[in-house]
């Protein structure tokens, strides 16, 4: 099974993931694209899933922006349309992210939290440059996987389900530690003036919202789970106790978690343009 089937099984196996496609908004999840977005900007969302940063995307471009949403999986477009329907300017499209049509077209294009799940990650930001106009710019928001911090330590089954995720990913061809990588695909792409803003994910015990965000992990092991032990990555009663253990975790001993993301952000100058390795790079506060 490669990347691009285990992320579409796992999203029709459960709608837990879905449950946390919704949960998302553009100023919470998507934070530098918040500031960097002005009235009237056209803009390319990639692998939007059931548009709920792309909304925000709209919102704040306006009636005079235009927004276009494209994702591969026909039914997460299809739940879009009918939820954002009432929302000016904004178009929902299935596409592959490795494949994009889009030529010369917005001022900005963007993803979040999808190259991760993409064995090609590079030619997504070939193809995201493309869809970009001259001068537009690339923003792209991702994890490393492998920088995960809990406060303290979850239970071991969660810590064995994890390892084994983490494995199950590498087998498909996915890059746990895409974050740190972006900056080199950014360069190789002939991007422009590349800039990195760290935006982790904190949840702290007392945060409204803090048993929603924790609980991803839990998610993952009912929704993944399923797929690693036919994968013969895990045994069935194994994931079951990640999540079991887990959740019981989240109400009695957790205190924090802190995904490691970071926002990518390059403009494309010309269609050829080329740098070397030693180009600089600045990191945002």
């Amino acid at each position: 099974m490669n990347e691009r089937e285990r992320a579409a099984e796992g999203t029709a196996l459960t709608g837990k993931l879905t449950n946390v496609l919704n949960s998302r908004t553009l100023e919470a999840s998507h934070p530098r694209l918040a500031q960097l977005l002005e009235k009237g900007m056209s803009v390319l969302d990639v692998g939007c899933g059931t548009g709920a940063i792309t909304r925000g995307i709209a919102q704040t471009a306006g009636p005079q922006g235009r927004v276009v949403g494209v994702d591969n999986s026909a039914s997460l477009i299809e739940q879009a349309r009918r939820t954002h329907e009432d929302v000016p300017g904004l178009r929902f499209d299935v596409g592959d992210a490795g494949q994009l049509t889009y030529d010369g077209e917005f001022d900005v294009v963007t993803a979040a939290r999808l190259l991760v799940w993409l064995a090609d990650p590079a030619a997504a930001i070939r193809g995201m440059k493309a869809a970009a106009r001259t001068g537009g710019r690339i923003v792209v928001a991702d994890y490393n996987h492998e920088k995960i911090r809990w406060n303290p330590q979850p239970p071991a089954s969660m810590l064995r389900f994890y390892s084994a995720y983490l494995a199950w990913r590498q087998d498909a061809g996915l890059d746990n530690a895409i974050a740190d990588r972006l900056p080199e695909l950014f360069r190789e792409a002939g991007l422009d003036d590349v800039q990195v803003t760290p935006t982790h994910e904190i949840a702290k015990r007392g945060d409204p919202d803090f048993a929603r965000r924790m609980a991803i992990w839990a998610d993952t092991a009912a929704s993944r789970g399923p797929q690693m032990a036919r994968d013969g990555f895990i045994a069935k009663e194994a994931y079951e106790l990640a999540e079991r253990e887990y959740r019981h975790w989240i109400e009695n001993g957790a205190e924090a978690m802190e995904m490691y993301m970071l926002t990518v952000e390059g403009v494309k100058l010309t269609e050829s343009c080329h740098h070397s390795s030693a180009d600089s790079i600045t990191l945002g506060e």
